[in-house]
């Protein structure tokens, strides 16, 4: 499966109470379980965002995304999965399958969302946001872009970009304990 570790960002600082949802986290997706996810809940969130399939050379990142995740949690950091299909058939499950699998290989405990597309002309509202945001338009010579920013909570009008070999144990991926 690839980890298309497709996206690294920040949500933005946190807002008064009454403020309006950030225009990056206005979007309600569902989720690998079929629950509607409004992503404002994750606003002062730091957020990594990440394409993934499970047929791929980079599936195995899963386990370095899921430790991320529960070490640096409380801290504020959330990994957010977004399965796809885009590049090369590589994740061919529905939903179930999915969340079977993630669970059953590598206890995976981040929000994951239902399968969508990430790439241009095909991405989900969040993923279209993004593509627009930086620039990059997740066509497939950038099939494993990474976004971020390493300011954490912070809004980031052009984050950052890494390559898809990047581990999630690197300090290029944004967690708040290293953030700078």
């Amino acid at each position: 499966m690839r980890i298309l570790l497709g996206l690294l960002l920040t949500a933005s600082i946190s807002a008064p109470a009454l403020a309006a949802c950030p225009p990056l986290l206005d979007h309600t997706l569902p989720s690998l379980t079929d629950q509607a996810t409004p992503l404002c809940q994750f606003e002062g969130k730091v957020l990594l965002v990440v394409n993934t399939a499970s047929q791929c050379g980079y599936t195995p990142q899963y386990e370095g995304l899921e430790a991320l995740y529960r070490r640096y949690r409380e801290k504020g950091l959330v990994v957010l999965g977004f399965p796809a299909n885009d590049f090369g058939g590589q994740e061919p499950g529905g939903n179930r399958d999915i969340a079977k699998f993630c669970e059953m290989n590598y206890g995976v405990s981040f929000p994951m969302f239902a399968k969508s597309g990430v790439s241009a002309g095909n991405a989900n509202p969040l993923y279209a946001t993004l593509a627009a945001k930086t620039g990059q338009r997740g066509d497939r010579s950038k099939k494993y872009a990474k976004y971020g920013s390493h300011n954490a909570p912070c809004t980031s009008r052009r984050p950052v970009t890494a390559g898809s070999t990047v581990s999630p144990s690197s300090a290029h991926v944004p967690a708040p304990a290293r953030a700078t």
